[in-house]
């Protein structure tokens, strides 16, 4: 059974719609000829920010995987019939590329830190597997903070948070450290 392009971009705009209450889903079916694109990218935005922060877990890499996406429908916008379904379909695209690509790379990494490890001493390896073990902004604070020397200004601007929330990162960091590594030591 084949399904319409005009009826996978209904069900679309209907998850879509689920997550977003204010949009109205009649002003949403609207064909491009009717509706700018800016007011595409005011309707759509958040909704589609949302789709990616909850499939990458990331809010950084969901606003930019959405900007990518909106580039795109803005270069082809008179050609796309459904601005909506083309949004939808290069931003579900984009986030599962980057996951892989994500998941890739840790495969990767974690075998190439087993076969050429970056120090032989044990007390080294020891705190690097710890360190690996923290969640992502953790150990991108403790990293920052401890061994790259930045300041919490510097380390919240690359995180996109407040330098009150690198402090609590920080914090909650070195206890997780503390508490795996005091058998060690």
């Amino acid at each position: 059974m084949s399904v319409e392009p005009n009826q996978r971009a209904a069900r679309l705009t209907h998850v879509s719609s689920s997550l977003d209450p204010s949009t109205d889903p009649p002003a949403q079916m609207a064909t491009n000829e009717q509706r700018p694109f800016a007011e595409v990218y005011n309707d759509r935005y958040r909704s589609m920010v949302e789709i990616a922060r909850l499939t990458t877990g990331s809010n950084v890499i969901a606003e930019d995987l959405v900007q990518d996406a909106f580039a795109d429908l803005y270069r082809r916008f008179e050609h796309v019939r459904s601005a909506d379904a083309y949004l939808h379909r290069a931003v579900v695209s984009r986030c599962t590329s980057w996951v892989r690509r994500r998941a890739t790379e840790r495969r990767y990494h974690d075998r190439l830190r087993h076969e050429h490890p970056v120090s032989t001493d044990p007390d080294t390896v020891t705190v690097f597997d710890a360190v690996q073990r923290l969640p992502v902004r953790q150990r991108a604070a403790i990293v920052l903070r401890y061994f790259a020397d930045w300041h919490e200004a510097d380390i919240a601007h690359a995180l996109g948070c407040r330098p009150g929330t690198v402090k609590s990162l920080l914090s909650r960091a070195r206890a997780h450290l503390f508490e795996e590594l005091k058998d060690e030591y």
